[in-house]
């Protein structure tokens, strides 16, 4: 039912359409009946207008109340667009505008108001052809509403990322009820439901349809369902939808039934057995996975129940046949089984070649807030995009750069828990190891215009397009020789796990790509704090750099630190990091791994003082991977 304050607006604005007509005049003239009629009508003062009209005032204002109530109506206006008077007799042409509430259409159709003198004063000709000319005497309107059930959200290949899940709908058989009133108020103290939007579901359905009212999950339905049966005339059936999601769960998103939370915050002519996404794509994809109702208004016969007309339909928006990601359910059991047991992390692998995002693990950390939309210190990792404007700048990296447990740049202190033993201190040696007092004296060998210009290459604080939140990562603007050292010891960059999986992916393919996770339909409906932009184009490497910059990740994994990422199958490239973090509410030390095989780039973050622990998970990932490739 619409709210008051929505009729009063509808009312007043016809009300003053009509003013003018029935100001400018007297009896005798049919004008004055017309417009006193139709606007005690519409401002649903039924008993004036049936006293405009020849028949039974109490059977008239009745018809016309009801008459609202079963079209759920949220307002009738009239459009007069002519009146002819033939002696006694007098006939209004007028088009009739039903709004059938929230989202629902709205209803226009033409009639006529047959008006004749009754002992000198104009009457309306009453019959029911007066509310609609098909209307008759005996029968009632009706709007059967025709939900389409939820879409599919389904990987790469087509294959569903939910399952089935039992959810309860309560509801009733209009005919079968004798007292609606008494079952939407105890529906409204078990629920919360507006008993008055309950009940207009009701008197305006078909009598012989089922109408849903409300829909529990199996939990809540279980701590109800004794208070439910106690309720006459209500039915509960159960309604398998697809909403349990598999994983990435967090990027497919939950489901839940409506709620009356839920159905105030969308607005539209949400219905018990609908559902509603919480979180992820099931969120972000909400109307394109449910499309709209379809909606009848259809006549029956009051005595047997059975239609007699269908006066208009609208076949509703339809949903779109599924939600089609670019994930893979194999690259994502790899990540999933690499992430288990492993602490609180996050893993986020992408086709190198593409973009796309293949699979979203974690365990303890939330795939969207932590892994797509993180902002975490990357530690020495970020110093390979450093490295590109550093080559470009002329660095050997064969250079001899010590690598000593402390040292001070500019006045800032960096230290390096423990120095590779036994080996040749250099610049490949200092990537490798990911030796942070190394790498950071060499901010003296770049400007900090470089420094940014590299770090755009590679996608960092580019703005591009996706349904979830997400972060491309942030550099600083800094000056001086201890800003640029923070920078490329990656101490005070803030980046996600899925921005240096794409930056893994610009190193393997030669060019960086912004991410996609949706390849059908294009647009979802975005968050209110999910900005659309348009997507960037791919940015190529400079062919001079790649080669060395591919030697150094691959230095990583042949003699440095990331040893433990090695698996079968196309050589494995790879740094890794350890870096101390203060979120605002702990101290966190977080071990990096980021690298590629073949086409798969990846990026593991988790929360441990162990440089190879993020190599080790990405090793299990490399392995997994490969054999469900």
């Amino acid at each position: 039912m619409a709210s008051s304050a929505r009729r009063a607006l509808a009312a007043a604005l016809s009300l003053a359409a009509l003013a003018p007509a029935t100001a400018c005049f007297a009896e005798p003239s049919p004008h004055n009946a017309v417009g006193e009629f139709l606007v005690g009508w519409q401002t649903g003062d039924f008993a004036a207008a049936a006293r405009r009209t020849d028949g039974d005032p109490a059977k008239v204002a009745k018809a016309l109340e009801q008459a609202g109530m079963q079209l759920d109506a949220a307002s009738i206006r009239f459009s007069l667009h002519g009146l002819r008077t033939d002696g006694d007799n007098a006939d209004a042409a007028l088009r009739v505008f039903v709004d059938l509430g929230d989202n629902n259409p709205l209803w226009r159709f033409d009639n006529h108001l047959p008006l004749h003198l009754v002992d000198g004063t104009w009457k309306v000709r009453w019959s029911p052809g007066v509310i609609h000319p098909q209307l008759r005497e005996g029968q009632r309107f009706a709007v059967k509403i025709s939900p389409e059930s939820r879409k599919p959200i389904e990987d790469r290949t087509g294959e569903p990322l939910q399952q089935e899940q039992t959810l309860f709908v309560a509801g009733v058989h209009p005919s079968g009820v004798q007292d609606p009133e008494g079952v939407c108020e105890r529906l409204f103290q078990l629920t919360g439901f507006a008993q008055d939007r309950l009940l207009s579901r009701i008197r305006s359905a078909p009598p012989q349809d089922f109408v849903p009212l409300v829909t529990f999950g199996a939990k809540k339905y279980a701590q109800l369902s004794d208070r439910l049966d106690e309720i006459p005339g209500l039915q509960v059936k159960k309604q398998p939808q697809p909403v349990a999601p598999a994983q990435p769960a967090d990027i497919i998103g939950r489901v839940s039934a409506i709620t009356p939370e839920s159905e105030q915050q969308l607005g539209g002519p949400q219905l018990a057995g609908d559902t509603v996404g919480q979180n992820g794509l099931q969120k972000a994809y909400q109307d394109q996975l449910t499309g709209s109702t379809g909606t009848k208004v259809i006549t029956y016969d009051l005595k047997t129940n059975e239609q007699v007309a269908e006066l208009a339909s609208w076949p509703g928006r339809r949903g779109v046949p599924s939600v089609r990601t670019t994930l893979d359910r194999g690259v994502q059991m790899a990540a999933d089984l690499a992430v288990n047991g492993a602490g609180p992390a996050a893993l986020v692998a992408v086709q190198a070649s593409t973009g796309k995002i293949l699979a979203v693990g974690s365990q303890q950390l939330d795939q969207e807030t932590d892994a797509l939309n993180g902002r975490f210190p990357p530690g020495t990792t970020f110093s390979i995009i450093a490295a590109d404007g550093l080559l470009k700048a002329g660095l050997d990296p064969g250079q001899k750069v010590p690598c000593p447990a402390d040292r001070t740049v500019g006045g800032a202190r960096f230290q390096q828990t423990a120095a590779p033993a036994g080996t040749s201190p250099s610049v490949t040696t200092g990537f490798a190891y990911g030796c942070v007092t190394a790498l950071a004296s060499l901010a003296r060998r770049i400007d900090t215009t470089a420094l940014a210009e590299a770090a755009g290459r590679y996608g960092i604080g580019r703005e591009w397009s996706l349904p979830l939140r997400s972060f491309s990562g942030q550099v600083p603007k800094v000056t001086g020789e201890a800003g640029k050292a923070k920078v490329i010891a990656g101490q005070s960059v803030r980046v996600s796990p899925l921005s240096m999986a794409l930056v893994a992916g610009a190193l393997a393919s030669g060019a960086w790509r912004p991410p996609s996770l949706v390849t059908s339909p294009a647009s979802p409906d975005l968050a209110a704090d999910v900005k659309p932009v348009a997507q960037p184009q791919p940015m190529p490497l400079d062919p001079k750099t790649l080669p060395e910059l591919r030697r150094l990740m691959r230095a990583g994994v042949t003699s440095g630190s990331a040893a433990a990422a090695a698996a079968p199958g196309e050589p494995v490239h790879g740094v890794v990091s350890t870096v101390r973090f203060d979120d605002g509410k702990r101290r966190r030390e977080l071990s990096w791994f980021v690298g590629w095989q073949g086409d798969v780039a990846v990026s593991v973050l988790l929360e441990a003082a162990d440089p190879a622990a993020a190599a080790r998970v990405a090793g299990r990932f490399f392995r997994g991977a490969g054999q469900t490739g």
